[in-house]
């Protein structure tokens, strides 16, 4: 699952020497939040967001005359001012992954994706992930999600997937995520059907031990 398959490859751009007007205008006009900011022939430089604009602007309880002076000074601001420049990009050639990795460490919502000369190609952002990541598990059609804890050995993920097969049943996707345990790991399929009775019976009858995944929470990964 590479960036460039994923990303969003028409991206709203606007220039350093733009107005900050000129910046909001288009985040509103096209419901966005990170604005690129590059040169004539599409060499990132920048970025500007939403946030950046909302904290160049004057403070609500400022006296009037003191909003209006301020006022004046950002209508002179250009996006250069606010941008933060040399932005923290990833390449086309990157995957899905290592976006979402990249995405915790740094706390940004989005990345612009650039070539190796730096011109801008497009731009990942969280929504882009989340709808690659649904399509990619099969989230959209209905079915069920299964909790499983299994040894952490060779064998178990074909003892699993013989179980739900033999049932007659189709998986949507499989996640394998740590245990708490190390010598265990927690197994995940979503399974296209709502109708698991048979399933659950078939893997306690195969020696797993089941987990609610509503009753799953990310304190029981391991600590770091």
């Amino acid at each position: 699952m590479f960036i460039n398959k994923s990303m969003t490859k028409n991206v709203i751009t606007i220039g350093p020497d733009a107005g900050i007007e000129e910046a909001r205008n288009l985040m509103e006009k096209n419901g966005i939040r990170h604005l690129p900011v590059v040169l004539e022939n599409f060499k990132l430089v920048g970025i500007v967001t939403d946030r950046d604009i909302r904290s160049a602007e004057p403070s609500c309880v400022l006296p009037e005359a003191e909003i209006k002076a301020e006022l004046e000074r950002i209508s002179r601001l250009k996006v250069k001012d606010i941008m933060t420049p040399d932005p923290v990009s990833i390449s086309p050639a990157n995957t899905l992954g290592d976006a979402l990795v990249l995405m915790k460490k740094i706390k940004v919502g989005a990345f612009p994706v650039v070539d190796q000369e730096g011109k801008l190609k497009g731009i990942i952002s969280i929504r882009d992930l989340m709808r690659a990541f649904i399509n990619v598990l099969g989230l959209e059609e209905p079915g069920a999600l299964l909790g499983i804890i299994v040894e952490n050995r060779v064998g178990q993920m074909k003892k699993i997937v013989d179980a739900i097969s033999e049932e007659g049943v189709s998986f949507g996707s499989i996640l394998v995520a740590k245990h708490s345990d190390e010598d265990k790991r927690l197994v995940f399929p979503y399974l296209l059907t709502s109708n698991v009775a048979r399933v659950k019976r078939k893997l306690k009858d195969s020696g797993f031990d089941l987990l609610d995944p509503m009753e799953w929470t990310l304190d029981q990964l391991p600590k770091r």
